[in-house]
């Protein structure tokens, strides 16, 4: 015989004939299987305290007063598991709400619906931002499309700048020394991950908290380490295949002081949306099942990725909506979808293998070149188009500022005198892995390292390995 407590009213059960009841499993089980019939109830996990620590702190049932935000985000931080415990008592305390006018520049910015326009500014007053971003490794492969086909010299903004891209790096197979001429060259280096894993279910639903920070802020190390780029200019991420890891991700960009994330798919909808702060609850619902954060978290931009629309059908890359149809009509129907209506930055969204068919890559030019007939119309890197929601400067006073300006000389002092200026001649290293047990080859102006960097050895060291 055993007792439940259910709904607040105590039931009497039985075992069936020659089964007994397992407190600890909470089943009846063959008597052989059940080693505890010593114990006659459960233990209680105490739910958290949420009195006795200081102000944004919370209480494990052992006492242990962690962040208050580490409670029912889907990882486990203290050691009796109680703050993944009874999470609808605390839930309602961290939950986002609805956008309000609480919300101001140049530290939150939201709306309702995701259209408003920053500034309440009038749409012929605001620059048609367009988003290039690329993400997978950067190296022989496509490094000469980068800078010799798409963004070479005499491609140029209104101010006479050259159009910029935002990359998003992960570690496997990346060249670090033609990385560090791309942020040298102005395009943004934003992060992706070390190992890129291929179990799209693994970055949402089984990656950790602690999985989050070794796999993006590694990445962050590495890039700093061995393309010399400032890990204060390493402001953006996008997650693996899409897939958002819910609180645990933005947790850690919060956490780490990422600015933006860059993987959330809106549902098509017309006007397209704006980026937004996740201080309050996101504007639209979360496609593709994605696990989108419910929290808040202020001061975290989220640059929407806005579908395409393509004859009755949407799609996110350009990758995936171009097969045997007119490519350059596509982009020029969807950018005016933005032009022509509230401005939202216009994201172009690519993995550099999609140019290995010669039309996608005519296509494309074509567009570019199009783009310059227009004054107003700006390529630019992700953390610029956030720069300027945060300060909404109007066109009328865009060509009198120095806003996205390319002053060569002083950027070229600051890399000099930090040392980031990119050499003449990488070191070529070849270095043992024993994960994928063989050597690789990594380029890299800086001194090679012991062994192939990866997860928990971001700077390749030997003792570690």
């Amino acid at each position: 015989m055993y007792f439940l407590c259910l709904e607040g009213e105590v039931f009497e059960f039985r075992c069936s004939s020659g089964l007994v009841f397992d407190v600890e499993k909470q089943i009846c089980d063959v008597s052989k299987n059940v080693e505890n019939c010593q114990l006659i109830s459960e233990e209680v996990i105490q739910k958290p305290n949420i009195f006795n620590c200081e102000d944004n702190y919370l209480s494990c049932k052992n006492g242990t007063c962690i962040p208050d935000d580490y409670f029912c985000d889907g990882s486990i931080d203290c050691i009796d598991s109680s703050d993944e415990i009874d999470c609808d008592l605390i839930k309602d305390k961290f939950l986002a709400k609805l956008c309000n006018e609480d919300c101001k520049l140049p530290g939150c910015f939201c709306s309702i619906d995701g259209t408003k326009i920053p500034g309440n500014l009038p749409p012929q007053e605001v620059p048609q931002i367009i988003l290039i971003t690329f993400e997978g490794p950067i190296n022989h492969d496509n490094f000469d499309l980068y800078t010799k086909t798409l963004f070479h010299q005499d491609i140029l903004n209104p101010n006479g700048c050259p159009i910029k891209a935002t990359f998003f790096v992960n570690h496997f197979n990346n060249n670090y020394y033609q990385t560090q001429l791309l942020w040298n060259y102005g395009h943004e280096i934003a992060l992706n991950s070390i190992t890129n894993k291929n179990s799209k279910n693994w970055w949402s639903n089984n990656a950790s908290l602690i999985d989050y920070f070794d796999e993006i802020i590694g990445q962050a190390n590495m890039l700093n380490k061995f393309s010399k780029i400032r890990a204060k200019n390493l402001l953006g991420m996008r997650v693996p295949h899409l897939k958002i890891g819910g609180e645990k991700q933005f947790l850690m960009m919060k956490e780490f002081g990422l600015l933006y994330d860059n993987s959330i798919i809106a549902p098509f909808q017309d006007p397209p949306l704006w980026p937004y702060t996740l201080q309050f609850k996101i504007p639209h619902n979360c496609s593709n099942n994605q696990n989108c954060p419910l929290r808040s978290y202020p001061g975290v931009w989220e640059i929407i990725l806005n579908k395409f629309i393509v004859n009755k059908t949407t799609c996110t890359y350009i990758n995936d909506c171009s097969k045997d149809l007119d490519l350059y009509k596509i982009l020029i129907t969807n950018f005016n979808r933005h032009y022509l209506t509230n401005r939202a930055p216009f994201g172009i969204h690519f993995k550099s293998d999609w140019f290995r068919n010669e039309n996608n890559l005519i296509a494309i030019q074509k567009f570019i070149e199009n783009m310059m007939v227009y004054q107003d119309v700006w390529f630019l890197t992700n953390s610029e188009a956030v720069e300027w929601i945060r300060n909404p400067l109007p066109l009328s006073k865009l060509k009198t500022s120095d806003v996205w300006n390319c002053d060569d000389d002083v950027d070229m002092e600051r890399l000099k005198k930090y040392s980031e200026m990119v050499c003449d001649k990488p070191n070529v290293c070849k270095v043992f892995s024993s994960i994928f047990q063989e050597e690789k080859l990594m380029y890299t102006c800086e001194d090679c390292p012991e062994v192939y960097p990866w997860i928990k050895n971001e700077f390749g060291k030997k003792d570690f390995d």
